[in-house]
């Protein structure tokens, strides 16, 4: 009785299911455990949200208790609104924001400039005291038009704070803003000198011999490309987040492609004109990937008033938002082509600086983490990635809540896609 009063207790604070899961593997017997389905420890030990959700229901069952619905956002969510619970906690947190005060620390995590590049500066992320370093060194790629916060959202949910608490050296290559001198920028930059030269500068600061490279959206697509590109280059391990390579699973450009038909023409013409896409584009798409939820976020933040966390990471997404990049002008018509016509990426070569580069070249371990809730990247597009790398030494496919933002760094990253990501870079640092 006891037990399931506690348990009452804690699903009234929070719907967090691991707890429960991990309580299921521990002490439910094995035929229970196998009715969850096949290869469910691998599936729990990835975080996978439906493994997680099932053996918390077979922990709850015991206790004569039931596991919560499925939590809803966007449009969905407006049938079964939350109600905030502390209604306290809701006001003071709301004369917060009116007030305009801040909700989340934004403050960056430790790091030191390493170099400064031709269109890129990196950077080393401090050790914690009293944490002993280990493993290769990882270097984060971020895409392009958005800012390399994303790596560093907010203290307490930043993906390099968690890695640097696990004391793994961890560096960060930033483009900074474009402008109109880098409309003569295509791929083929980044994947052949500016991810090169950061990889060589990290390897010597490191005193290291190779180092894991992990990219989020298409710094993702920069990572494989830059390690298909280039065999020689140090690389340990190639691990690509929220990154679609078939795009016609993408049902957002799906419904682009009619468009296009018709001002295709005007595209090309506008964006030589200007040297690119402005920042206010960019971030446009952004939002129009999400559209059921930027719709509804007034209301999300009265339902979840009372959930200060919840609060901060709206504010640090908001951030993000605002310090939107433009996008250079190559770059964008060579995406612009591969998006609205050749669809290049899915057959797993690409024409870069005149020269055809394979992804069936990749040798090294191949990681995808694909976000549950992406629709700027599904599932479907991101995991076609593994049918391309067939020469890889290993791969693995992490499903991981979260839209494309949220997979990377949303509040659920620290239980499922961070964890997994170290456990492939432990297992690959040779």
């Amino acid at each position: 009785m006891r037990e399931a009063t506690a348990a009452r207790r804690l699903l009234a604070d929070s719907t967090d299911l691991d707890l429960f899961a991990a309580r299921a593997v521990a002490r439910r017997c094995l035929p229970e455990l196998a009715q969850v389905g096949r290869g469910v420890g691998d599936a729990w030990r990835r975080g996978d949200p439906e493994t997680v959700r099932a053996l918390a229901a077979v922990e709850l069952r015991s206790l004569g208790l039931r596991a919560p619905d499925v939590p809803q956002s966007g449009f969905v969510s407006l049938l079964a609104p939350r109600v905030p619970r502390d209604l306290g906690a809701a006001v003071d947190n709301l004369n917060d924001k009116v007030r305009r005060r801040r909700l989340a620390d934004l403050r960056a995590t430790p790091r030191t400039l390493v170099k400064v590049t031709p269109h890129a500066s990196l950077f080393r992320y401090d050790p914690v005291p009293g944490v002993e370093q280990r493993g290769l060194p990882v270097l984060f790629v971020p895409p392009l038009a958005a800012p390399a916060i994303a790596f560093d959202l907010r203290r307490g949910n930043s993906v390099v704070e968690y890695f640097v608490g696990q004391g793994r050296p961890v560096y960060l290559v930033d483009y900074g803003p474009v402008s109109f001198e880098h409309k003569h920028l295509g791929i083929e930059h980044w994947t052949d000198t500016v991810i090169p030269t950061a990889i060589a500068h990290v390897v010597d600061d490191a005193d290291a011999p190779a180092v894991h490279l992990t990219g989020w959206s298409l710094g993702g697509i920069f990572t494989v490309l830059t390690t298909a590109a280039d065999p020689s280059l140090p690389i340990a391990s190639a691990t690509a987040v929220g990154s679609p390579f078939d795009l016609r699973q993408v049902p957002l450009l799906a419904l682009a492609r009619p468009v296009n038909t018709v001002l295709g023409p005007f595209v090309g013409v506008a964006y030589r004109s200007i040297g690119g896409v402005p920042a206010t584009l960019t971030r446009l798409g952004f939002q129009i990937s999400a559209l059921d939820k930027y719709l509804t976020k007034p209301l999300a933040i009265l339902a979840n008033a009372d959930d200060r966390d919840f609060l901060a990471q709206l504010e640090a997404v908001d951030r993000f938002m605002d310090n939107m990049y433009a996008y250079p002008g190559r770059t964008f018509g060579q995406l612009y082509h591969v998006v609205m016509r050749s669809n290049e990426f899915a057959g797993g070569t690409m024409e870069l600086g005149g020269r055809t580069v394979s992804l069936s070249d990749v040798h090294q371990p191949v990681h995808v983490v694909a976000g549950t809730e992406d629709t700027l990247a599904p599932q479907p597009a991101v995991e076609h990635l593994l049918e391309l790398v067939p020469n890889a030494l290993d791969t693995q496919l992490t499903p991981a809540p979260g839209g494309h933002l949220g997979v990377l760094t949303g509040r659920s990253a620290r239980r499922t896609a961070w964890p997994a990501m170290e456990g492939f870079y432990s297992r690959h640092d040779g």
